[in-house]
């Protein structure tokens, strides 16, 4: 039994690169013309929409949506649904990414154009492909995972800069001064590579970071 289900496992795999070819293909031409557009990540786990940062997430949305931004977001509930609820609410385009995972992230009812992801890094290439830029709100593993993965792109050059901006200097300020006092100082990373990122309060401070880039932005 062991054996057979190892052999159907090597025959099924030439096939997964044509489902994750798929994925790509659709993920293109649903995007491609979306125009400026800001991907917005945090955490699932935030259920009240009286939660503040729920609200400041919405806000920013909603504000970022009148400037002309398109707001991405992971497709599901808490900071996601936040974001794609002022998208919707200011009239803007309003996508999610859902991803496909075994606790079966539902897609948000705010969300005007949905994609869906059994890959990661496909969903990852999207975020990262049709974003001018990144607002990291409070999160988790997840959210952690998009902030620093477009702070490689940056710090490597592999990608223009572009703003990324973290949302709540109170809850951020564990991980920045950690980055400065012992993975600067030891020298795993550079002082100047502290300054690809901004570390905000408001919606007003997003805002006016992102107008500062709007001209040079990538599309």
């Amino acid at each position: 039994m062991d054996e057979i289900i190892r052999r159907n496992s090597v025959q099924e795999e030439p096939w997964r690169i044509f489902r994750i070819m798929a994925e790509f293909v659709d993920g293109f031409q649903s995007l491609a013309k979306i125009g400026p557009a800001v991907s917005i990540f945090g955490s699932s786990r935030i259920m009240s929409s009286q939660d503040k940062f729920y609200k400041l997430a919405q806000r920013i949305a909603y504000l970022l949506s009148q400037e002309g931004f398109a707001i991405i977001t992971g497709g599901g509930s808490g900071i996601m649904e936040a974001a794609n609820r002022g998208a919707k609410t200011a009239g803007g385009e309003s996508i999610g990414l859902n991803i496909h995972i075994p606790t079966e992230q539902k897609p948000n009812k705010y969300i005007r154009t949905l994609l869906e992801f059994r890959y990661f890094f496909c969903r990852k290439v999207m975020f990262v492909k049709y974003a001018s830029a990144f607002i990291i709100m409070p999160g988790g593993f997840g959210t952690l995972d998009e902030f620093f993965e477009a702070v490689t792109l940056i710090q490597t050059k592999r990608s223009e800069p572009f703003p990324v901006i973290l949302v709540g200097r109170k809850y951020w300020q564990g991980l920045v001064k950690w980055l400065n006092v012992t993975v600067a100082r030891e020298g795993n990373i550079k002082p100047r590579d502290l300054k690809v990122f901004e570390v905000v309060d408001t919606p007003e401070e997003v805002l006016k970071i992102i107008k500062r880039f709007k001209p040079s932005i990538k599309n």
